[in-house]
C-alpha cells in the first residue's frame, strides 16, 4: 500500500462479536446518508437470518469499509438472490480495491454455500462491471425509483 499503509483484511462478522459492535459503530458514522438508518437498524437488531451475514474491511484493526450478502433487498424480487449489499468504504481509504475485496469475499462465501451467481443493484454504469458483473435489466425499487440489476456468474 502507498504511504506504508497497512494491507486490509476482509472478514465475515458474527453475531455478538466484538467485530459486530465496531461494525455498527461504523456504520452509525458513514457517509452513504441514503441507507445509513437502514443499517445501523439491521446491525443493531442483527436483522440477518440462516446464511446472511456483513463483511467488513479491516485496516490497522479499523474497519474501514463494509459488504453484505442477503435474500432480499430493497426491491420486490423474492425469485432473484443472493443480492450484494450495502458495499461501503470510507472515502479516505477509496482507490484501494477495497470494495473489490469485498466483493469478491462475498461472492466466495456465496459459492460455498452453492449458489452459482450473486446480483448487485446499483445506479451506476460501469463500476460492478469491473468486477465481473454484466448488466441484466432495470429494477424499481419500493422507493419507486429506478436502477440497473447486475449479475455475476460465479466460477
Amino acid at each position: 500500500m502507498e504511504n506504508g499503509a497497512a494491507e486490509a483484511v476482509i472478514i465475515k462478522v458474527d453475531k455478538g462479536t466484538e467485530e459486530a459492535g465496531l461494525l455498527l459503530e461504523f456504520a452509525e458514522n458513514f457517509s452513504w446518508l441514503e441507507v445509513k438508518e437502514h443499517t445501523v437498524k439491521q446491525l443493531r437488531f442483527w436483522e440477518f437470518e440462516d446464511w446472511e451475514t456483513p463483511f467488513a474491511a479491516v485496516v490497522g484493526g479499523r474497519i474501514v469499509g463494509m459488504a453484505a450478502i442477503m435474500k432480499t433487498d430493497y426491491y420486490p424480487l423474492p425469485d432473484i438472490y443472493p443480492w450484494i449489499t450495502t458495499v461501503f468504504v470510507s472515502e479516505e481509504y477509496r482507490g484501494r480495491r477495497l470494495s473489490e475485496k469485498l466483493i469478491e469475499y462475498a461472492n466466495r462465501y456465496a459459492k460455498s454455500l452453492g449458489f452459482t451467481r450473486t446480483y448487485i443493484p446499483s445506479e451506476h454504469t460501469g463500476l460492478y462491471e469491473k468486477y465481473g458483473y454484466r448488466y441484466r435489466r432495470d429494477i424499481v425499487n419500493y422507493g419507486g425509483g429506478t436502477d440497473r440489476l447486475y449479475v455475476k456468474d460465479l466460477e
